[in-house]
């Protein structure tokens, strides 16, 4: 252990919070954990944690406690026995949630005299450690500074904004993001590789397309922002009859195309409120409003 660097307990050691501990063991932090099946400390103690027989321990052996655990329900459970052993201290919550969840976590820690961070961890087990890898946090900013060093042990810390509902609320979105992400991608795999192309040869072309496709959010974001959506890349009309030929082209190939007829639909949507000659960002205003009327 490195003597500068900040002692830190983790409470939770699942797959995901066992990674956060090694990454901290590794740049050098005196760690402490503990987890409701002590046995699953067993690597990280071998590797020099020092396991807490007690949450209460765990949580007064540093003055920052990240946790990752089931649910906020679970963090409640683990916490408040011996909650008073969080006054004074920082809880850094990276346990997935809702944004109203988050709010009444800082409420929580608020009661009990402890600062609080509430956070978002932006991939899977394996990337813990990696600067490439974002950690979101909201909450306060001054908490965020004096512990940030620490936190960029985990990943990248990115701070988004005081209101603590904030990490949540991107981390929601961006899954959203990924998952039609992923079956927009696997959707037309499934079209390739009905013709004997390999997704190993597809998908090289299809990553490519994505630095055009991330293009084309970053002309769109100040559309939004402005409620202005000029068609002067593409029109939904455009569009619509674009994604025909993909409708057409996977039925052909007996390809589910769930996808993209609800993608059609929105479209449609879009075009009968007045936007087919608008460009594809004003789909926005159905997604906002999804009863109709403009």
């Amino acid at each position: 252990m490195n003597a500068d660097r900040q002692a830190v307990t983790v409470i939770g050691l699942g797959s995901m919070g066992s990674a956060l501990a090694a990454a901290l063991l590794d740049r050098g932090h005196p760690t402490t954990v503990w987890n409701r099946s002590p046995h699953k400390a067993g690597p990280l103690v071998d590797r020099g944690a020092r396991l807490a027989p007690t949450p209460e321990e765990a949580v007064a052996a540093s003055p920052l406690t990240i946790a990752c655990v089931l649910d906020y329900d679970a963090l409640y459970a683990v916490l408040d026995p011996g909650a008073e052993s969080v006054a004074g201290r920082t809880l850094v919550n990276l346990t997935s949630g809702s944004p109203e969840q988050a709010h009444e976590a800082v409420a929580w820690a608020r009661s009990r005299g402890a600062d609080y961070l509430d956070g978002a961890i932006l991939t899977t087990p394996p990337g813990v450690g990696s600067a490439e890898m974002m950690f979101l946090y909201s909450g306060s900013r001054a908490v965020f500074e004096t512990h940030r060093p620490t936190l960029a042990a985990l990943g990248d810390p990115l701070h988004l904004g005081t209101d603590p509902g904030l990490a949540s609320l991107y981390d929601a979105a961006l899954l959203g993001l990924m998952w039609s992400t992923l079956t927009g991608w696997l959707h037309g795999t499934a079209l390739v590789t009905a013709e004997k192309t390999q997704a190993t040869t597809f998908t090289p072309v299809a990553v490519r397309w994505l630095t055009a496709v991330a293009g084309f959010m970053t002309t769109y974001a100040p559309q939004v922002d402005a409620g202005h959506y000029p068609g002067d890349d593409a029109t939904v009309d455009v569009q619509i009859t674009a994604i025909d030929h993909l409708v057409h082209a996977a039925a052909a190939r007996g390809i589910d195309n769930s996808l993209p007829e609800l993608l059609k639909s929105a479209m449609l949507r879009a075009k009968a409120t007045g936007h087919g000659s608008d460009s594809y960002a004003s789909l926005i205003e159905v997604l906002r409003n999804p009863a109709g009327g403009n």
